[in-house]
């Protein structure tokens, strides 16, 4: 057998549904977000970033790098190896406490990233229930999805933010089983928020513990960026809520809160945490200011939502297909997974603006878009480009405008 073979025709398969991603190489500026310049065999090229999860540039601010400049110089590079034989870095403590105080739960748990952190915690929680079942609502991301598949319990799908669904099927459920919903708070792709409270109200009324990925939210929403659940005053109806620092908080990793049983079980028996090396000292020096930096600062998220609001209200008035979220994501709808790409190159190559295209499986086919994400560092002056590269390209294109 060719095994080589297999795997060419594996990446074939995906260049003829046209969803063959290539990365671009980027080196961001430092302090000079969200400037990047890119590297290419034929030269570098200058570009502007539209479509980062730094949403508010915290992966540049001077708090940030200077404690992360601190802490390599006191604690050196790595961490050393998985926390129960290297011991636990002083710095991840710390940052646990800071994310614990953030969503006002008794303890937290950091793992190397926010897939690791819901994978490994949903897994774990399914094994540990003798004939738990989860719920989650069928848009929830890959490592929920992962997590609940790993767990090798039962599961049943509700219709994405559908709570009338969600009770039919909490109705079907053995009163005296366990259950967990999962769910998330903002959907990074349509970027529309779950009817939290509503899913809170049917947990207590059918005895469900409560998951809450906020991954898109922490840093961005609330009064001390603990996202949609602290704005909504529900913090303390959520049983576990998971969340990461490579978004808002512009560093790396993922982490949940929740009750010191809950967190001290996941740490026990969780494989994705017990087994893996952590995060260095470096990085949760990093985390640990851009956390609370933005506890204090409301300024980042203010000017976030204002550029949010500004773009969609300029695309719209250009007649470009923008979908009007109620977050801070802004999809600008292509329908076409061949079209997307080439919209893409073209911006790159052309305008030295970044987007990459969003295609299927992340969305369906179909809804193919380019996912732009300001931050408060993209200013005026980049809007305005930015509007006139897209209406550009959809003449060029001949990509449908808005309805």
């Amino acid at each position: 057998m060719n095994y080589d073979k297999v795997f060419e025709q594996a990446i074939q398969n995906l260049k003829d549904e046209n969803r063959y991603r290539v990365f671009t190489e980027l080196g961001r500026h430092a302090g000079d977000f969200p400037r990047a310049t890119r590297h290419t065999e034929t030269g570098e090229q200058e570009v502007t970033i539209w479509c980062s999860n730094d949403y508010l540039g915290m992966g540049q601010n001077p708090k940030v790098i200077a404690a992360m400049k601190e802490a390599v110089e006191k604690y050196g590079a790595g961490a050393g190896g998985t926390r129960n034989i290297s011991g636990n870095t002083h710095m991840v403590c710390e940052l646990e406490k800071e994310l614990a105080d953030l969503h006002n739960k008794e303890a937290a748990l950091v793992f190397t990233s926010g897939f690791v952190s819901n994978d490994a915690t949903i897994s774990t929680l399914g094994k540990l229930m003798p004939g738990a079942i989860i719920l989650s609502d069928e848009l929830n991301h890959a490592s929920m999805i992962d997590g609940v598949r790993h767990s090798g319990c039962e599961k049943m799908i509700f219709k994405h933010n559908d709570v009338a669904d969600l009770e039919e099927k909490l109705k079907s459920i053995d009163p005296n089983r366990p259950k967990i919903i999962a769910f998330e708070s903002v959907y990074s792709m349509d970027g529309d928020i779950s009817p939290m409270a509503k899913i809170c109200d049917l947990a207590d009324k059918y005895n469900a513990m409560t998951y809450l990925d906020e991954v898109h939210a922490v840093g961005l929403y609330g009064q001390r960026g603990g996202g949609i659940a602290e704005r909504e005053g529900l913090m303390d109806r959520i049983d576990i809520m998971e969340g990461t620092m490579g978004k808002a908080f512009g560093v790396v990793g993922g982490f949940i809160t929740g009750s010191a049983n809950i967190v001290d079980a996941i740490r026990s028996y969780a494989a994705g945490f017990i087994f893996t090396t952590t995060l260095p000292p470096v990085i949760a020096a990093g985390a640990l200011a851009s956390i609370r930096h933005l506890k204090e600062s409301e300024a980042e998220r203010t000017a976030h939502q204002e550029r949010a609001a500004t773009l969609k209200r300029l695309l719209a008035e250009a007649g470009l297909p923008v979908m009007n979220t109620q977050t801070h994501i802004v999809p600008v709808m292509v329908y076409d997974a061949a079209l997307c790409k080439e919209a893409s190159d073209i911006l790159l190559e052309d305008y030295g603006i970044y987007i990459q295209p969003i295609n299927f499986p992340t969305v369906p086919r179909g809804e193919e878009r380019l996912r732009i994400t300001p931050s408060p560092l993209h200013d005026d002056t980049m809007m305005s480009a930015l509007v006139n590269a897209l209406t550009e390209v959809w003449g060029r294109l001949g990509l449908k405008q808005a309805a």
